[in-house]
């Protein structure tokens, strides 16, 4: 393998890790920290006729991980293309 892509290649997974570690860390915060930390302050807010806390502790966390993963698949795939590892 040269060493150009080498650095292609590097360079695509330093993208592709950096995406996860900022997907990852909307996921934390919305299930761990508004979930279960936050739920009590956020019980003073209503959604849809819900207590925030509530909601984001039974639906809102779910909700927010499956739009995740779309998201995930969106720019995973510009960038696969990017870097011309995409599927043809």
């Amino acid at each position: 393998m040269s060493e150009q892509t080498q650095k292609r290649f590097e360079s695509y997974w330093k993208e592709n890790l950096f995406l996860i570690l900022v997907l990852l860390s909307i996921w934390f915060t919305v299930s761990y920290l508004f979930g279960i930390i936050f739920a009590d302050q956020l019980d003073s807010i209503r959604f849809f006729g819900f207590p925030l806390g509530f909601w984001f502790a039974n639906q809102g966390s779910i909700m927010i991980f499956v739009v995740l993963i779309a998201v995930y698949v969106r720019l995973m795939n510009k960038l696969d293309e990017k870097y011309d590892v995409h599927e043809k």
